[in-house]
């Protein structure tokens, strides 16, 4: 996948097509999506967030956003590293235990007060910490957070990450992936929904 564009790959666009030409005028931002991909996933030097953990937060993380190419993409990279497969299943089944809708928070006390909302507050099923491993489970429930509860992240789950193992460089890299894996979701699905719309156009 280094040097086919990821995301022309997971909304199945090709070479010469509407979309394709559509996305070429947007040469900068086509090129910038790609070079962070290969950045967070495919780095030359992973550092102290391993490749593998790094797949397990994107199968989780696009997951919830819903199965599709996306999050089957990222659960075959998963179980493609080494140790992964392991983890497929109870990345699959803490995907169904965070499942919910959003996005939930709380304003300060104040005109925008009336739009907070509460929700789920994700925790990392017990039976399944083991297999997980602390790290993991500190970042699958930072993750949720991030995706459910943007307005509500605060310096103690930060804590939370430091205490599990993960080095200030490493958080750092990991909100990154889960901003990008968002980004990734909504335009994938939105090169999809106008290739569908294209083609019934075709046929009518």
């Amino acid at each position: 996948m280094g040097t086919q564009d990821i995301i022309d790959t997971l909304a199945g666009i090709e070479p010469g097509s509407t979309l394709d030409a559509i996305r070429a005028r947007r040469l900068q931002a086509r090129e910038n999506a790609q070079k962070s991909y290969l950045a967070l996933f495919e780095p030359i030097d992973a550092g102290d967030f391993p490749l593998a953990e790094r797949a397990a937060v994107a199968a989780f993380v696009t997951g919830l956003h819903g199965e599709s190419p996306v999050a089957a993409f990222y659960r075959d990279k998963l179980a493609a590293t080494t140790d992964g497969a392991a983890l497929v299943e109870a990345i699959k089944a803490e995907i169904e235990h965070g499942k919910t809708s959003g996005p939930y928070g709380a304003y300060p006390a104040g005109p925008l007060s009336i739009e907070s909302k509460a929700g789920l507050v994700y925790r990392v099923s017990a039976e399944r910490k083991p297999v997980l491993g602390e790290r993991l489970v500190a970042a699958l429930e930072h993750a949720h957070l991030l995706v459910f509860h943007p307005r509500d992240a605060a310096s103690a789950d930060m804590k939370a990450l430091l205490a599990s193992g993960w080095s200030t460089t490493g958080i750092v890299t990991f909100s990154q992936l889960v901003a990008f894996l968002s980004f990734q979701v909504r335009v994938v699905s939105g090169l999809r929904t106008l290739a569908a719309a294209s083609t019934s156009e075709a046929r009518s």
